[in-house]
């Protein structure tokens, strides 16, 4: 009988990885190719649109061949949510994607507000007006570059292009079109009533579908570029947390995930939609059909340590940065770090804040800042997961995902930090290996996408707290929660100069 695989396709800010995957989730091949993030002006953040397909076309072209004893069966999209592309009448980008990261809307949100109503705005998006949104950068290219809105015949998503590439087909799906601020969330359509208020045309948005579903297929031409075979079904995939999800098996109420990628995500699913009232954290559709999940988020998670390494500590590897901080004790002899280099997300809601190190001495190393950078992300993610908890979504099941849960000591951290078991998954492959499994669904390989996860997914490494270190890092995140609220002002005032 001839092996069947599997293709997921994750196309992420600093990078796009495919993986061949065999139906049981043990990856055959991957390759990642990785392109620039331009930031024109402070707090912006664009893409090349091109240089994603250019980076999926390169990658499939090396991980095809390890299929020659079998056929592909199925591929899922992956991709970084929020990110805005405009395509003309012909199909061709009209300008750089404005990508999730980007601040520059804090007036399209208070248009959007003004709009929409504030409380309404939650009701049916389930979140408040936020830069990071695609319907706030609609809004932005509306007020600032009218001649490009007018030029404007198709709005996507990030993998939603690289869909439409590989398909000819505009399609999306619930998960991560609940990022875009135009999805009843509840209904899991489209928004007449947002989309009539906002004065967005419906007929620019892509047909909404459920992430295991076929919403296209792979074409000739992309055969012929690629190593593909034509035909191959395209699933309706899932955004990049969503994705994750399903590649860590958290398809079921009481399982959690926290990822340290760019941005940093603490993950719940749930099987109805839960709404936090003041939007600290957003509840969006997940890849499961007729379920839902809420998700805090830090702005600058694994950014935080990029940066850290780019910029002071450029002699050192990731690994050598991590062996030096695990030689300064917790709390990094007072030293404190906010992360917030992006603005913030979760619980802030504030684009203006900027990231900081508190209490800096003379004595302090590129050692201690090291470590403050690994415990300010994960007092950021202790903030997620304490607004899910208010909430009384709770976990009995977190797993640890993303390229900072490589670092074993990122994981004693969090898990110390977090003061509940954690776990690492046998494939570190995430979002990739999601998306591998929805297309596993939409080729039939799998009846449905828990099936999927039972089949591919297993448990790696399993961590518990130590209740001493926990209460250490209780007292400096207490600090580290007071210290925003404190600065606010002249955060602000520091932004409007």
């Amino acid at each position: 009988m001839e092996n069947k695989y599997l293709i997921g396709i994750d196309i992420g800010t600093s990078g796009t990885k495919s993986a061949l995957f065999d139906t049981e989730g043990h990856v055959i091949a991957s390759a990642t190719v990785e392109y620039p993030l331009y930031q024109p002006q402070n707090g912006w953040a664009e893409q090349e649109p091109e240089d994603w397909w250019n980076a999926v076309v390169e990658t499939l072209k090396k991980i095809c061949p390890a299929a020659k004893d079998g056929e592909i069966a199925g591929i899922g999209l992956s991709g970084q949510m929020h990110g805005l592309v405009m395509l003309d009448d012909d199909c061709k980008v009209i300008r750089r994607s404005i990508i999730w990261c980007d601040g520059r809307t804090a007036e399209e949100c208070k248009q959007i507000e003004e709009l929409v109503g504030h409380e309404r705005l939650i009701e049916i998006t389930a979140n408040p007006a936020l830069a990071g949104f695609t319907a706030s950068k609609i809004m932005w290219v509306k007020n600032h570059e009218p001649e490009n809105y007018a030029r404007c015949a198709h709005i996507l998503l990030p993998k939603d292009y690289i869909r439409f590439k590989l398909t000819g087909e505009f399609a999306t799906e619930v998960s991560d079109a609940s990022g875009m601020q135009l999805l009843d969330i509840p209904g899991r359509c489209w928004s007449d009533e947002v989309l009539e208020k906002l004065g967005i045309d419906k007929a620019l948005l892509a047909k909404v579908y459920e992430s295991p579903d076929v919403t296209g297929h792979i074409t000739a031409d992309v055969a012929a570029l690629t190593g593909l075979t034509e035909g191959i079904p395209v699933a309706g995939g899932a955004g990049d947390n969503a994705a994750a999800a399903v590649g860590c098996g958290v398809v079921e109420c009481g399982k959690a995930f926290t990822t340290v990628g760019t941005s940093g995500v603490v993950f719940a699913h749930m099987d109805k939609p839960e709404i936090d009232k003041s939007g600290r954290v957003h509840t969006f559709c997940t890849a499961v059909p007729g379920q839902w999940h809420v998700m805090g988020v830090t702005q600058a998670a694994g950014l935080s340590l990029n940066w850290f390494k780019h910029n002071v500590a450029e002699n050192l590897s990731y690994k050598e940065i991590d062996k030096e901080a695990e030689k300064i004790a917790i709390g990094a002899d007072r030293l404190l770090y906010l992360p917030y280099l992006m603005g913030e997300r979760t619980p802030l809601l504030d684009t203006k804040v900027r990231g900081a190190f508190f209490g800096l001495s003379a004595m302090h190393t590129k050692a201690h800042m090291g470590r403050a950078v690994l415990e300010g992300v994960s007092y950021s993610l202790c903030s997620c997961l304490e607004v899910l908890g208010e909430m009384g979504v709770t976990t009995s099941d977190m797993a640890l995902c993303g390229g900072g849960a490589k670092s074993p000591l990122w994981r004693k951290i969090l898990c110390d930090s977090f003061g509940i078991d954690v776990k690492t998954m046998e494939s570190d492959e995430g979002p990739a290996l999601g998306a591998a499994i929805l297309g596993g669904c939409a080729a039939g390989v799998y009846s449905s996408v828990q099936e999927g996860c039972r089949r591919a997914v297993r448990d790696g490494e399993k961590l518990s707290p130590d209740s001493d270190a926990t209460a250490q890092y209780k007292k400096y995140y207490n600090i580290y929660k007071e210290i925003y609220p404190a600065l606010k002002a002249q955060y602000h005032a520091l932004a409007d100069i």
